[in-house]
């Protein structure tokens, strides 16, 4: 039987568009995981009005898990320091589920701390503590930690406020400054010459310290006379020896402020070494075992600070109530465990006012 040349040209035709169309057809989609979902950073209209403070990018869902906290102070190898990072671990324990290690210089140098804020950076840890050496100079660090996504809390000494989230305050300057200044008046009179040996020019608390000092002198004291500031840059050598030359060039000088841990020991000893115990008041902040001597022998009549143990105590609290969400913009508490509720003003957490040391209770206290 003879074939039709029109049906074979028909079914070549309809086999051929079968051919192309089943291969113009995209192969199915492979059905992909979900992505798993990450909490946005909170919009600007959903933050308090005017709020300056660092949002980490990215940040992923660290609520109840475990954090890895590394903390970066001005330096290790001093009383202070290792005080703020045994109350560190302490929280750490009471809180569980916190690896958490301090790794800083051996010296204050900014430069240095920025490298182990980098490391930190690098190795993808959850959160970075911090005590800043320079407040300008440290924040592009923090503030890739936090477009990694890395919670950066501050304590001690803070930095740019939008290289952070939260920052620890040990008291509020104005406090410190008016403590200071009560103190130095009350042994030198109010008509006295004083200067001041801070630890660096660029130390961002202490150069908010000598700010409220000479705001409240100004206001309260005007004939008290700042003769000059000098650097020890965390060096209690250093410290002594610009000691040494503010007697020399100043023989009128009645007071020394000390505005570190390190300083306020060396210039007492200076002090002590040059007879003058009693005729020149030393007055500053430090550690009571670092002080204890010299407290003792009364050439120190008196010792301001804070619980360095409870300071690093509440940035531990706070690392893990920003990880659960519980400490956000606009907070006006932070529950941290044994110190209770702590005020939070903006960003800012206030550790509460300022603690006196006297040859009275500067036993109770070892640190």
């Amino acid at each position: 039987m003879k074939r039709n040349p029109l049906n074979r040209s028909f079914v070549v035709l309809a086999l051929s568009s079968l051919v192309i169309a089943a291969c113009a057809a995209p192969p199915p989609a492979a059905q992909q995981p979900a992505a798993p979902a990450q909490p946005a950073a909170p919009a600007e209209s959903q933050l308090p009005a005017g709020w300056k403070a660092g949002i980490p990018k990215n940040a992923p869902d660290r609520k109840g898990k475990k954090l890895v906290i590394r903390d970066v102070p001005k330096l290790i190898g001093i009383g202070y320091f290792a005080a703020t990072t045994k109350g560190m671990e302490q929280a750490a324990a009471e809180l569980g589920n916190i690896d958490f290690k301090t790794d800083a210089p051996t010296e204050a140098k900014i430069e240095k701390q920025i490298e182990f804020i980098d490391n930190f950076i690098t190795q993808g840890v959850d959160v970075i503590l911090f005590a800043a050496n320079d407040p300008v100079a440290i924040a592009p660090v923090l503030k890739k930690a936090l477009d990694q996504g890395i919670l950066v809390i501050g304590y001690d000494a803070d930095a740019q406020e939008d290289a952070r989230q939260f920052f620890v305050n040990q008291a509020t300057f104005e406090a410190i400054g008016a403590a200071l200044i009560e103190d130095m008046v009350s042994q030198t009179g109010p008509d006295a010459e004083v200067a001041i040996v801070t630890s660096s020019l660029t130390a961002p608390n202490q150069n908010r310290w000598i700010e409220e000092m000479k705001k409240y002198a100004a206001a309260k004291y005007p004939n008290l006379k700042f003769v000059v500031t000098l650097p020890s840059e965390e060096d209690q050598q250093l410290a002594f020896k610009a000691t040494q030359d503010i007697m020399k060039t100043y023989p009128n000088v009645k007071g020394v402020f000390g505005l570190s841990s390190v300083a306020f020991p060396g210039a007492a000893d200076a002090v002590k070494q040059a007879g003058k115990c009693g005729q020149i008041a030393v007055v500053g902040l430090s550690t009571p075992n670092q002080m204890r001597p010299f407290v003792k022998e009364g050439c120190v009549k008196s010792v301001v600070l804070w619980n360095p143990i409870d300071l690093g105590y509440a940035a531990v609290y706070a690392a893990r109530a920003v990880a659960d969400g519980e400490l956000k913009p606009g907070a006006t508490t932070l529950k941290a465990g044994r110190l209770g509720e702590l005020q939070v003003r903006g960003s800012e957490i206030l550790l509460g006012p300022p603690f006196i040391f006297t040859k009275d209770n500067i036993d109770k206290f070892d640190f």
